[in-house]
């Protein structure tokens, strides 16, 4: 057994026609810079690419493994250097049981396996193109089709106010949209984390997922996880997904949720946070609409508060670029004496930081690992941000 370090949720960029990105586009987060930054940037051994259901991703994918540059494996996936990727697949769900539109992501084992998905999704959607397109079919047609070709399906970002199972899916429960034994893990989202979600009973048998859902080179690994596997395959994630055969994730890394664009409710009006309404107005204009914060509707959906499931440790981080005064060029130097940003944020002593950064940056990185940095909350699709000492 090895541990290895996966971020299953990283998009491929897009041209203004809403087109995948060809591997010689000028936007720079196309599928071999991704896959180039994920194994000698971010030290990820598994990533999940979302777009892989594009037909032109899918060429651009077996365009590399046809130079050789990239090896479909035994077990699933396909090994880029030393980082393994799961194709996969963003999809948007806003069925009749449905109360608002759900992300959900499907991964699975082989490029032909994604080939006849895509295909078989063209006659569910308006353009195949296109990354979170909305599916014209339910939730559980979609999960069933998924698992028939051998995939896996996690819904996405579960409780941010848009586009997600609680956020805006469901009432109360998956099972409103969902069939229960047809779900292989639940996506946290950057505004929540495990200790948040602990007694929501009917989320006790999925494992928790922590991904970054990058949208940008530099946000990838915003979020992973610690698996520990006999090597960085599909067959490994499935067994992991549920805990088989001593696979297992042995750490969640997230985002801390204070820092995440909706933990808090905010006013739609005027953007104030709300931590109390006022006759359910909000007491700086007096206005009724709230974008509805992760923190207050996780508390909704509570109804176990004292259920005890043991979980792995849930690690904190601060991303480099949320500190004041790190910008791209320390970023840079630092990753050209420490490798990854993993080493930075989690391994390299303040010491080692001090003799290639200034030495109050160096302290503040180590005072974001270890907890101890003033956070302005987010909330209202707003970040929240590192307070400057």
């Amino acid at each position: 057994m090895k541990e290895i370090y996966a971020d299953l949720h990283i998009h491929i960029g897009r041209t203004e026609s809403g087109r995948a990105v060809k591997i010689t586009g000028s936007r720079n987060l196309t599928l071999q810079n991704i896959l180039q930054t994920a194994t000698s940037r971010k030290g990820l051994d598994l990533i999940g690419i979302i777009d892989c259901h594009s037909p032109e991703v899918i060429e651009e994918i077996e365009l590399l493994i046809r130079e050789g540059k990239a090896t479909e494996l035994l077990n699933g996936g396909i090994r880029y250097e030393k980082t393994t990727l799961i194709p996969g697949a963003e999809i948007e769900i806003y069925d009749e049981n449905c109360h608002g539109p759900i992300h959900v992501l499907a991964y699975f084992p082989t490029i032909e396996k994604m080939k006849v998905f895509s295909r078989w999704l063209s006659s569910q959607l308006k353009n195949i193109h296109l990354s979170s397109q909305r599916v014209y079919c339910s939730g559980r047609t979609l999960q069933q089709k998924v698992h028939e070709l051998g995939g896996l399906f996690i819904p996405a970002h579960v409780f941010t106010p848009f586009k997600s199972l609680y956020g805006k899916g469901v009432k109360k429960s998956l099972t409103e949209v969902f069939d229960p034994r047809l779900i292989d893990g639940i996506e946290l989202g950057l505004s929540s984390d495990t200790y948040m979600v602990k007694g929501m009973s009917e989320l006790a048998p999925y494992t928790f997922v922590t991904n970054s859902d990058a949208h940008s080179l530099g946000k990838i690994a915003r979020e992973y996880q610690k698996m520990r596997v006999a090597d960085a395959n599909f067959e490994e994630l499935k067994l992991v997904l549920h805990q088989q055969e001593g696979r297992t994730i042995i750490e969640n890394f997230g985002l801390n949720p204070l820092l995440g664009k909706y933990h808090e409710t905010v006013c739609a009006n005027c953007g104030e946070q709300i931590i109390e309404e006022t006759e359910g107005r909000c007491p700086y204009c007096g206005k009724e609409q709230f974008i509805k914060g992760v923190s207050k509707r996780i508390k909704e959906l509570t109804d176990a508060p004292s259920l005890q499931i043991e979980r792995p440790p849930y690690t904190h981080q601060v991303p480099l670029d949320f500190i004041p005064g790190i910008g791209p060029k320390t970023i840079e130097k630092m990753l050209n004496a420490f490798e990854t940003e993993m080493n930075i944020l989690h391994k390299v002593t303040v010491e080692d930081l001090a003799k290639v950064i200034p030495e109050k940056l160096a302290y503040t990185i180590d005072l974001a690992r270890k907890g101890k940095i003033g956070i302005t909350v987010g909330g209202g699709g707003v970040y929240g941000k590192i307070e400057s000492n």
